[in-house]
């Protein structure tokens, strides 16, 4: 196969060179490592954790809404009649995954419709009720740790990639 692009075809050329491919192999071995270790220490927040004292405090006050599995409610994306969503779940087949842990110590906290108040988004209507006074953040962390602990490894790595860096 002819190659006619000039600049494919000196990196072909120069990437053909052993001592190129071994830089281009360091450099690339080298952006993998900084960015897993990232993704790693903005996690750590959900790092040694009690799992399962996060597993009993989600079974105390999630499960009922959630899930004794993290299943969620049945039919979790269509709205019911009185505006809200059913409860998604914490496993890998709900969203919970696609949110920063700030974002869901927040939502924990405050509840669906409480933050989203707090973040000047209006006639946002969530069944989700604040767990602020009833869980501290230790209490959430774990809990948050234990949803964290039955997912793939995969997913927990997209999850820990959508936090920021500390």
């Amino acid at each position: 196969m002819a190659i006619n692009d000039p600049i494919a075809r000196s990196f072909l050329i120069s990437a053909s060179d052993n001592a190129t491919m071994k830089r281009l192999v360091f450099i690339l071995a080298n952006a993998i490592f900084i960015l897993l270790a990232n993704a790693a220490q903005a996690d750590h927040e959900l790092l040694n954790r009690d799992i399962l004292r996060g597993e009993s405090l989600y079974h105390a006050n999630c499960a009922v809404c959630h899930g004794a599995k993290l299943e969620g409610q049945p039919n979790w994306r269509q709205t019911l009649a009185n505006g809200t969503l059913p409860a998604p779940p914490h496993d890998e087949t709900g969203h919970t995954w696609h949110h920063d842990d700030n974002y869901l110590i927040e939502y924990t906290i405050y509840g669906g419709q409480g933050l989203m108040n707090r973040r000047g988004i209006s006639g946002f209507k969530s069944a989700m009720p604040a767990f602020g006074e009833l869980l501290s953040r230790d209490d959430i962390l774990s809990v948050l740790a234990f949803i964290r602990s039955t997912w793939p490894d995969d997913i927990k790595a997209v999850q820990a990639s959508r936090n920021a860096s500390h």
